[in-house]
């Protein structure tokens, strides 16, 4: 479950792909695939979140893993960079980055 809080050792990737808008789409496909058949059962996966812009130019990725190591073991995994490839090849710009949680606030009632 995603958990986003200021005092979780998480480690979150946001990745923003500029795609075309026709093929937001198969990006969006593509990246649910991945998340499903490989992701999610690698160890340090906690969870991931896909947006689609109303525009229908850009697609985000916000996955969270148990840490750094575990995200970058990830990276080297045959099935997973398969899956990045053929999202890569799709979108006309990717841009990943692994974040911590610096601030939250909620609205109260």
């Amino acid at each position: 479950m995603t958990e986003i809080s200021v005092h979780g050792d998480l480690v979150t990737l946001i990745n923003v792909f500029t795609v075309a808008p026709e093929d937001q789409d198969r990006l969006l496909e593509v990246l649910s695939e991945a998340t499903e058949q490989v992701m999610n059962g690698m160890p340090g996966f906690v969870s991931a979140n896909l947006h689609e812009s109303l525009d229908g130019t850009k697609v985000v990725n916000y996955a969270q893993w148990r840490s750094k190591e575990d995200f970058e073991a990830m990276l080297q995994n045959p099935e997973a960079a398969a899956h990045m490839g053929e999202a890569a090849g799709i979108a006309e710009n990717f841009e990943p980055h692994l974040y911590e949680v610096s601030f939250v606030d909620e609205a109260s009632g």
